[in-house]
C-alpha cells in the first residue's frame, strides 16, 4: 500500500502518523523516521507496537504517561531505541546531536573526593586548583558555595566535592549514595603517613574507589616524597613507576608545582574508567547536602548522575517532592538545565532532603507524592534493616542462615602495635563458611568515623584499651553498630571464634555506672593525690571499679580509696555534684582526666 494512502487510513483512525508506515501491531519496525514530536500513541504506530508498550517503557524511566502525552523528539528517539527500533531524526540541525544522545553513551566528567589526614592540605590544594583557573581566566572554579564545585581544564570539566573528609563521604555510603567516581589521597611529603591517612585509604577501598595520591608540600624543606611513596607501599600503594598500578604525583599547593600533572592524572584515571551517561534520561542525581535557607526556603546541593534536569521539572527527593524553581551553579549563576555530572543548588522541595537521598524526576505531582510515600516505607524498611545489623552475639545463627559470608572488623587500639598485633590475631581466625576480614585498624579512641565505616561496610568495631568516644556512642546507638572493647587480646581472638562456632557462653560484662570529671588535682601532706572532680553523669561510687581515661584512652584502672563531698566521707556522689576522689595505685592526677565508674552485670549470649 503507498505510503499517502497508509497515512490517511492512520488519519481515519484518528492518529496522525509522522514520518513512517504504519503495519499492522506484531514485530517492531526495525527502523522509523521521526519529523517531528508526536503523542505516545503515534509513536506506537510508528513502531508497530500497542500503546501500551511504549507507555510501559516511559514507566520504567520514572514517568507516568497516557497515550495521548506529548513526547518531544529526543524522547519519542530514546523510547524507540528502547524497544529495539534504530530511529533517524529528520531534522537536519538536530539529527548529529539527537544520534550522540540517542547512543546513551556519552561521556561525563569524573566525581573527585579529596581526602587525607588534617593539616596536608587537602584545603589548600582545591584553592590553589582554584586559583589557577582564575589566572588562565577559564570558565569553572572551586567555591565552597555549594559543598561542589566544577573545574574546567583543557576543555574538559572535573568535578570536585569539597567534603569534610572521609567521615562524610562513608556516611553517605552508608545511606546507599555512591557518588564518587576516584579518591585523591592527599598526604605531605614533609610528615609522611599519619594515623588520618590509613584511616581515608581504608574508607576509599571499602568504598572499591580508585585511589590517586597527591603528595603534597614539595616544597617545604624536609620533604621527601620517595619516603612517601615507600610507607604508601607498605601499605598495599605501590606507585606506578615502581612497578605498580597507583598513580602519584608530587604537587605543591603553594607554589603550584605539579598541578597540571595532577589534573591530566585525573583524566587519564578517569578515561580508563569509561564514565558514560544518557544526557536525555530521566534526571537522577543525589543529595549532597541540604539546608534550610530563611529567605529560599530548602535547598538541596545535587550531584546529577544521569539524564538533565530542567527548571520546572517534577522532583522528588527521599520523602519529600516539589518543583524546580531555580537551579544555581557552583558560582552562584542561574542555570536553566544541569546534564550528568553537574553540581547545583535545586529551589523548590516541600522539605529539606537528607544528605545521601536520591533525588529523581516524575511525571506530575501525584507521581511525585506517590513515590515520596513509597521512599517513606523504603527509608523504614532501611531502618528495620539497619536494626538488624550483625552483631557478634547473633553470628553464628547468621552464618547457619547463610546470611553472612564475610565478618568485617574495624580495630582500634591505644598504640600502633597492639592494633597491629590484634588485627593479625583476628585476621587468622578461620572458618569453613565465614572469611574474617580486618577493613581498619587504627591507633587512639573509638570514633563517629569508626562507627560510620563499620555501619557503611556491614562491621563489627573491636576496641583494644580504647574506649568510644560521646560521637561514636551516638553513632552506633543510631545505625546499630556493635562495638566490643577489651583488654586482653586473646578475649578479643576468643569471642570472635565461639561466635563463629556458635559456642558463646553468658559473660560477666562491665557497665559503666557513672563518669566524672577531674577539674583539679591536689597533693595532700602525707604523701599522694587526690582528684577534685565534678560529677558529669551516673555516680561514683566508693570502693566500685573505676578507669581513668585520658583522651578515652584508658591509662589505668583500680578502685575509688576515697570519696569526698566538701570535708565529709560519702558512700556515693551524683550526677551534678562535685567531689573529692582517690584512686588505687594512681597518682599522675591531670586536669581534664576522666574517671569511669563500672560495674558488673550478667549478660546471656
Amino acid at each position: 500500500m503507498p505510503p499517502e494512502r497508509e497515512l490517511k487510513r492512520v488519519v481515519r483512525r484518528g492518529r496522525q502518523a509522522r514520518g513512517g508506515v504504519v503495519e499492522r501491531v506484531g514485530e517492531v519496525r526495525k527502523e522509523i523516521t521521526i519529523t517531528g514530536n508526536l503523542t505516545v500513541q503515534e509513536l506506537a504506530d510508528l513502531l508497530n507496537v500497542r500503546g501500551t508498550d511504549v507507555i510501559k517503557r516511559l514507566m520504567a524511566r520514572g514517568i507516568m504517561a497516557s497515550v495521548n502525552q506529548g513526547l518531544d523528539v529526543d524522547m519519542a528517539a530514546l523510547l524507540a531505541q528502547d524497544l529495539g527500533s534504530v530511529p533517524t531524526v529528520a531534522i537536519p540541525e538536530r539529527a548529529e546531536a539527537a544520534k550522540a544522545q540517542i547512543a546513551g553513551v556519552a561521556s561525563r566528567p569524573p566525581v573527585i573526593t579529596v581526602m587525607g589526614h588534617v593539616d596536608h592540605g587537602k584545603t589548600s590544594l582545591l584553592d590553589a586548583i582554584r586559583e589557577t583557573k582564575v589566572t588562565d581566566q577559564e570558565a569553572g572554579g572551586i567555591t565552597q558555595h555549594i559543598g561542589a564545585s566544577r573545574v574546567e581544564w583543557r576543555g574538559r570539566d572535573i568535578i570536585f566535592l569539597d567534603t569534610p573528609g572521609h567521615e562524610a563521604f562513608t556516611a553517605m555510603r552508608a545511606r546507599g549514595a555512591k557518588v564518587t567516581d576516584i579518591a585523591v589521597l592527599v598526604v605531605a611529603a614533609d610528615d609522611g603517613v599519619m594515623p588520618q591517612t590509613v584511616e581515608a585509604l581504608n574508607h576509599a577501598r571499602a568504598a572499591k574507589v580508585p585511589v590517586v595520591v597527591a603528595i603534597n608540600k614539595i616544597d617545604k624543606p624536609g620533604s621527601e616524597p620517595d619516603r612517601v611513596k615507600r610507607e604508601l607501599a607498605d601499605l598495599g600503594l605501590l606507585p606506578e613507576e615502581w612497578g605498580g598500578d597507583t598513580v602519584m604525583v608530587p604537587v605543591s599547593a603553594k607554589t603550584r608545582d605539579g598541578l597540571q600533572d595532577l589534573l591530566e592524572m585525573l583524566l587519564l584515571v578517569a578515561d580508563l574508567q569509561d564514565l558514560r551517561a544518557d544526557p536525555d534520561a530521566v534526571a537522577v542525581g543525589t543529595i549532597v547536602e541540604a539546608q534550610l535557607d530563611r529567605g529560599r526556603g530548602p535547598v538541596a546541593t545535587v550531584l546529577i548522575l544521569n539524564g538533565t534536569l530542567r527548571v520546572g521539572d517534577t522532583i522528588v527527593a527521599g520523602s519529600t517532592c516539589g518543583r524546580v524553581r531555580a537551579l544555581f551553579d557552583d558560582r552562584g549563576r542561574r542555570l536553566d538545565d544541569a546534564g550528568p555530572s553537574t553540581p547545583v543548588e535545586v529551589l523548590g522541595l516541600e522539605l529539606v532532603p537528607e544528605a545521601g537521598d536520591s533525588l529523581q524526576v516524575t511525571a506530575d505531582d501525584k507521581t511525585a507524592r506517590d513515590l515520596a510515600a513509597r521512599q517513606t516505607e523504603v527509608a523504614h524498611a532501611r531502618d528495620a534493616d539497619v536494626a538488624n545489623r550483625l552483631r557478634l552475639d547473633d553470628i553464628h545463627k547468621r552464618i547457619s542462615e547463610g546470611q553472612v559470608k564475610d565478618l568485617n572488623l574495624v580495630v582500634k587500639a591505644d598504640v600502633q602495635g597492639s592494633a597491629e598485633a590484634v588485627a593479625q590475631a583476628l585476621a587468622k581466625v578461620s572458618h569453613a563458611e565465614v572469611r574474617v576480614n580486618v577493613i581498619h585498624a587504627g591507633v587512639g579512641a573509638i570514633t563517629e568515623s569508626d562507627v560510620m565505616l563499620a555501619a557503611a561496610s556491614g562491621a563489627i568495631v573491636i576496641g583494644f584499651n580504647v574506649r568510644p568516644d560521646s560521637g561514636a556512642k551516638r553513632a552506633s546507638d543510631q545505625n546499630h553498630v556493635d562495638i566490643r572493647t577489651y583488654r586482653i587480646i586473646y578475649e578479643a581472638v576468643d569471642d570472635i571464634k565461639a561466635a563463629i562456632t556458635g559456642m558463646l557462653k553468658p559473660i560477666i560484662r562491665d557497665v559503666v555506672v557513672g563518669h566524672a570529671t577531674v577539674r583539679a588535682a591536689f597533693k595532700l601532706p602525707k604523701g599522694g593525690f587526690v582528684a577534685g572532680c565534678y560529677v558529669t553523669d551516673g555516680k561514683m561510687v566508693k570502693n566500685s571499679p573505676v578507669r581513668v581515661l585520658r583522651d578515652n584512652i584508658v591509662i589505668h584502672e583500680g578502685r575509688v580509696d576515697s570519696l569526698k563531698r566538701f570535708k565529709d566521707d560519702v558512700r556515693e556522689v551524683t550526677a551534678g555534684y562535685e567531689c573529692g576522689m582517690g584512686v588505687s595505685g594512681y597518682s599522675d592526677v591531670r586536669e581534664g582526666d576522666v574517671f569511669e565508674a563500672v560495674g558488673k552485670e550478667e549478660v546471656p549470649r
